[in-house]
Formats: C-alpha cells, sequence, structure tokens
C-alpha cells in the first residue's frame, strides 16, 4: 500500500516512549527509507524527537532501530530504504554471539577449562530424588545435574529479577549461588519481589534471600556480598564465579558489570525490564557481542526513567527473570541455543515476544579488536550521574528547592506556586497540595495554562525530583524565570515533612 509515492511501514515503539505518542504501540509512518519513516514520526508526535536525536538531527547512540530483524547500522544505517513488507522497531536502552552454547569458561576449575569435570561434584542419594524430573531428560540426566551442582553463577541484584533468578536456580541445583546487594526490604519490593515477604520488612535483602533459598535448597552454597558493586571491587566479585546473572535497575552498575564480564571473561546473562515490557540477551560469549555493542553510549541523565519512575508489572519480572533462569541453565548444561547474538524483546501486554540480532563491534571499545578500556572507569561519571543524584540541566544543575524550604515558606504563607508534572493517577495516590498539575509530557504544549505564572516563582514537582528537573528546564526555556525543582519531590516529602504522604 502507498501513499503518494512513500511506502507504508509500521514503527513499532517501546513502553518507555509509548508517553509521546499517545499510548500507541505502534505508528503507521511515510517514508522510502529510515531517515523518512523517523522524519515522520517527529513530525507526528514531536515530543519524541529529542529522545531520538541529540541537538544536532544525529540518531542518538542509545537508540538502536531495527529494520525487522537487523540493526540498521549493519544495513545503510538511516538511509537503509524500505519496502513495502519491512517494519521498524526502536530499541531503546532501559540500560551471532556463540556457535556453541558451551564456550564459556570456569574459572572454578584447573587450566581454566570449561566445567567438564564434576567429580567434585557427586550426587548424594537425596539429591537423585530431588532432581529426578531432571535425571530422566536425556539433556540433562546425572551428568548435566552434576554440571548444575559444580557450576557457579553470581547475581546481581536481589529484587524483581534477582527473586525468581535466585528461586529457580536454586531449585535447578546450581550448587553456588552469590548475591550482590546492598538494599534492605521495603513495602513497595513485595508486590514483585518473591525472595521477600512480610517478616521481611526492614531487613537485608541478601539475609532474606538466603533465608529462602536455603528453604528451597539446603544442598545450595549461597555467598553474601553485601555492598555496592563498584569499580574497586567488581572484578575481584564477578571474577570467582563462572556466569553472572545481572538485574540492576540502573545504567552506571550495568555499564559496570559488563566491562567486568568482558574483563574476566565471564559471560553475561541479562535483562531489563520497564512497566510491561522486557529485554534479554547474553553478552560476553566468545566471539559474542557485549551489552556497549548494542548500546555504545547511556542515555543523558534523567531521559529514561526506571521502574520507580514508570513503574512496573508486578508479575513481568518474573516473566523476564524465569527466562534469564533459562538462559543461565542452557549454559551450564550447554544444550540449545543461547541468547547469545540475539536480543529478546518481551511486550507483556500484547504477550509477544520478538528476537532481534545482535552483531559484535569490532571497534567497540571494550570488546572490540583494539579496546581502550582495559580497566574498571568511573561509572557514575560515564553515566553523567553528578554524586549528590541530582538530577542534571543541559550544562548545569537545574536551580532547586528543599522540602524543608517549601515547608517553611507555606508555614510563613509565603507558599510558591507549586507546579505537579506526575500523572493524573500518581495524584490519587499521594499529594502534597499542589496548585495545578500538568504531565511533563504535555507541558510544552499546555504553557498557555500557566503563562500568567511567567513572573511568579514556580516550585515543580514529581515523584523523585528527575522529571520535574526535565519540566524546569521547559519553563526556563520558555521564559518562567523563576521555575525551581523541589528536590526529591514526594519521596523526599514523605521522608522529611510528613510520613502520611504516601511514598509509591
Amino acid at each position: 500500500m502507498k501513499t503518494s509515492e512513500y511506502e507504508h511501514t509500521p514503527i513499532h515503539i517501546p513502553a518507555p516512549l509509548r508517553s509521546y505518542t499517545g499510548g500507541l504501540a505502534t505508528v503507521d509512518v511515510n517514508g522510502l527509507s529510515v531517515a523518512e519513516a523517523l522524519s515522520d514520526l517527529v513530525h507526528q508526535f514531536p515530543a519524541l524527537e529529542p529522545h531520538l536525536f541529540d541537538e544536532e538531527g544525529t540518531l542518538r547512540a542509545f537508540v538502536n532501530i531495527y529494520c525487522n530483524d537487523e540493526d540498521i547500522r549493519y544495513l545503510q544505517s538511516i538511509a537503509t530504504k524500505l519496502g513495502k513488507d519491512d517494519e521498524l522497531t526502536i530499541v531503546p536502552s532501559i540500560a551471532g554471539g556463540c556457535p556453541d552454547s558451551t564456550t564459556f569458561r570456569s574459572k572454578n576449575h584447573p587450566g581454566n577449562a570449561r566445567i567438564t569435570s564434576t567429580e567434585s561434584a557427586e550426587l548424594s542419594r537425596e539429591e537423585l530424588r530431588r532432581y529426578q524430573r531432571h535425571l530422566i531428560m536425556p539433556e540433562v540426566g546425572v551428568q548435566g545435574q552434576k554440571k548444575l551442582k559444580a557450576a557457579s553463577v553470581l547475581l546481581i541484584g536481589a529484587g524483581g529479577l534477582g527473586s525468581p533468578l535466585a528461586l529457580y536456580l536454586a531449585a535447578a541445583g546450581v550448587g553456588r549461588i552469590g548475591i550482590v546487594d546492598f538494599d534492605v526490604v521495603e513495602e513497595s519490593n513485595l508486590h514483585r519481589q518473591l525472595l521477600h515477604g512480610i517478616k521481611d520488612i526492614g531487613r537485608s535483602k541478601v539475609e532474606s534471600a538466603r533465608d529462602r533459598i536455603r528453604d528451597i535448597n539446603e544442598f545450595v552454597t549461597i555467598d553474601l556480598h553485601e555492598t555496592r558493586l563498584s569499580s574497586e571491587n567488581a572484578l575481584d566479585i564477578i571474577s570467582e564465579y563462572d556466569l553472572v546473572a545481572d538485574g540492576t535497575d540502573n545504567f552506571p552498575t550495568r555499564y559496570l558489570v559488563n566491562d567486568a564480564c568482558v574483563l574476566t571473561g565471564t559471560p553475561n546473562v541479562y535483562a531489563s525490564i520497564f512497566r510491561f515490557d522486557g529485554q534479554v540477551s547474553v553478552f560476553g560469549m566468545q566471539d559474542g557481542p557485549c551489552y556497549r555493542c548494542l548500546y555504545p553510549e547511556p542515555p543523558p541523565a534523567g531521559l529514561v526513567p526506571s521502574c520507580a519512575e514508570g513503574g512496573v508489572l508486578g508479575i513481568l519480572p518474573g516473566l523476564v527473570g524465569t527466562l534469564q533462569a533459562t538462559e543461565v541453565v542452557k549454559l551450564i548444561l550447554g544444550i540449545g541455543d543461547s541468547l547469545a547474538g540475539k536480543l529478546l524483546l518481551i511486550d507483556s501486554l500484547s504477550m509477544s515476544f520478538k528476537k532481534l540480532t545482535l552483531r559484535k563491534d569490532n571497534n567497540c571499545p571494550v570488546c572490540g579488536d583494539q579496546p581502550t578500556v582495559t580497566s574498571l572507569v568511573d561509572y557514575e561519571e560515564f553515566c553523567a550521574i553528578p554524586a549528590n543524584g541530582a538530577a542534571l540541566q543541559t550544562d548545569s544543575l537545574v536551580p532547586e528547592m528543599t522540602v524543608s524550604e517549601l515547608n517553611v515558606r507555606r508555614n510563613l504563607h509565603d507558599a510558591p506556586f507549586v507546579l505537579d508534572v506526575r500523572k493524573p493517577f500518581e495524584a490519587e495516590i499521594a499529594d502534597l497540595g499542589a496548585d495545578q498539575l500538568i504531565p511533563v509530557e504535555e507541558l510544552s504544549e499546555l504553557l498557555t495554562e500557566i503563562h500568567a505564572l511567567r513572573d511568579t516563582e514556580i516550585v515543580v514537582h514529581c515523584k523523585t525530583g528527575v522529571r520535574s528537573a526535565k519540566a524546569v528546564n521547559i519553563l526556563l526555556e520558555n521564559g518562567f524565570a523563576r521555575a525551581v525543582n523541589l528536590k526529591g519531590g514526594i519521596r523526599a516529602w514523605s521522608e522529611e515533612i510528613d510520613e502520611t504522604v504516601m511514598k509509591y
């Protein structure tokens, strides 16, 4: 079907960007090339443009475009021609690999050999009874179960993805499981982090996870690393394990894990989740791509919302983490086709799964032919995250007001105008008495509603301060010179001023 001389092409929009397309998961565009199709897309939805292109109009490095199942970087980039049956998929970071799924190397066996020796992993009668449904499968059998027992896996995070990973790897009989986490269990974790229960609120997540794993399988050795993974300790911790399963929820740690895995030769079974969408892949395999091959650079701080900002369906980590655990077990057993060199996209709303091809970037600074990253760097700096956690303006910090300052001003009856830039349903959950609500996604188009406030002091707030910082930038750029960001947003107000305001 043609419109004028242009082909009609569907572009699949990922969940993080759907708020800029009116919730549409697929948008029909016109264009004979990827460049023309993207141009039509941002013409239809102008708010998408800064998320896809930088100030010079170049496609951002953390946004990948696939034509069917091929990365356009390995076709003709944005000049790639489109035919009538082609479709495009946008694959942003939300933060042919291996011909043989057994080509990972164990650092816990003599000579850095593959996990093939199982003399030290004999199965007891109790274990033979426990794993009998595995043992009768030819693809597993006794020797495969011994491989599982001899293997060691490091879980980065004991949260949403770490929960199904820990539960199913322990149940499957993986002999040694390490867990890295420095957080404590909160009530808001319980809707998706099934490692933990009501009795664990306030406890260390690694200790809670240890007790739950022991209840599932007493034969598993559990290593607790109650620390923040950093450039100072990552190589030492990761080098002790055969495989890493990355369940992180932030870009600095994700790039840190990737680089440490490449430098130590440790396969990295990766997954990420956001709202209703998930991604799964295997990085760092012999001759396969790493995470930086897919996303050479992180997005600017605050541009891509976290699950804390955008939310996540509580069931989704179970689905995605179980797929992640499946990849781990397949690699240990040396069976099936791994996701090395592939990226699995999961859309739980449509219950669709799409597998895209990834390629190793020979110019990758970490795993390429001439790597320039040969040691771990400062990943907070690499991802442009300021030390105090504040959101970034284009060149400097946005002006801020603390919740204590706002509270004092209100008590003195000298309160500034307060603008809430969250979604309306969020205001139903928690409210600190804003004068007006305009979602940040709609702010640019609705500035006329607050035009009379151009010379008024405006305090902008959201849940944590990320979206409101973006909104302050919009206001400043449009002549609202006295706009400031409420540092920490609703969460800070609840923690420091009024605990009856719900933290969500």
